[in-house]
């Protein structure tokens, strides 16, 4: 049965589909030789080449995987961000033919919750509704912060255009100069938290994302270290998401992963 070579891709963990689009939109796709076009129905014989080169993919199955990475923030605060990136990638996981995509990647120099899924479909519908998804963040400061400065995080105003819709800040500990607060918003990403930070006169000293739509970053989860979603778990995403075949990506791994260090796999 014949599929969007867009579908077919972006599912496989090949490309998202906003990837594959430009690939074609390029000229730099081609099935079976001849160049692709967006829609183009693929069959399982046909073969496909990115720039002249094969396109080796597979068919999802029980190597879809979801997984929460702990990132933590760099210490070269000039590192180029895709350099960072790749370092990133280069320690997780291979799968032969599927490739990890990250959902609303983490500037470089902050750390946390990294969710990453080598499921392009879901990946792409994913990031569509960030917008709407419950992001949490732990906040570092200097100090304590007064009434005016939480009125005005919780205001969530950035600038005159800009407004972050911000549903709670709660303090979280820390004692001496540093404290530690929560704060929870409606799509906010780790940029527009430092913007709204420094737009209330907050001494922001470290931000780490803990939540990400209903997936969280436990604090037993060391740094650099990894576990796969849980079959629950996995089941909300893709619900979330509207992907269909829900249950079956989430019984491909009945039993939760124990966190282990990403150092051991090799690019």
């Amino acid at each position: 049965m014949a599929e969007r070579i867009q579908k077919v891709l972006a599912r496989a963990g090949v490309a998202s589909r906003r990837q594959v689009e430009e690939w074609i939109r390029a000229g730099r796709l081609a099935i079976n030789g001849v160049p692709a076009t967006l829609g183009a129905p693929l069959r399982g014989r046909d073969k496909v080449t990115l720039d002249g080169r094969p396109v080796r993919f597979r068919e999802p199955d029980s190597a879809t995987r979801v997984i929460v990475y702990h990132r933590a923030a760099s210490r070269d605060l000039n590192a180029p961000e895709s350099t960072e990136s790749v370092q990133l990638f280069e320690k997780l996981p291979r799968r032969a033919g599927r490739r990890w995509i990250a959902v609303s990647p983490l500037p470089p120099n902050d750390g946390g919750l990294e969710l990453l899924t080598n499921d392009g479909d879901l990946a792409q519908r994913l990031m569509r509704r960030l917008g709407t998804l419950r992001v949490t963040f732990s906040l570092r400061v200097r100090g304590e912060l007064n009434e005016l400065q939480l009125a005005r995080l919780r205001s969530g105003v950035v600038d005159p255009e800009t407004t972050l819709e911000v549903e709670s800040i709660e303090p979280a500990g820390g004692e001496g100069s540093n404290r530690w607060y929560t704060l929870v918003t409606r799509g906010g990403r780790a940029r527009d938290v430092h913007r709204l930070a420094q737009a209330a006169a907050v001494d922001l000293s470290r931000l780490m994302r803990v939540g990400l739509g209903p997936v969280r970053m436990d604090r037993s989860l060391a740094r650099e270290r990894h576990r796969t979603l849980s079959p629950a778990e996995t089941t909300q995403l893709y619900e979330l998401a509207g992907v269909s075949g829900a249950a079956q990506a989430a019984t491909a791994h009945s039993t939760r992963s124990r966190p282990r260090s990403l150092a051991r796999y090799k690019a």
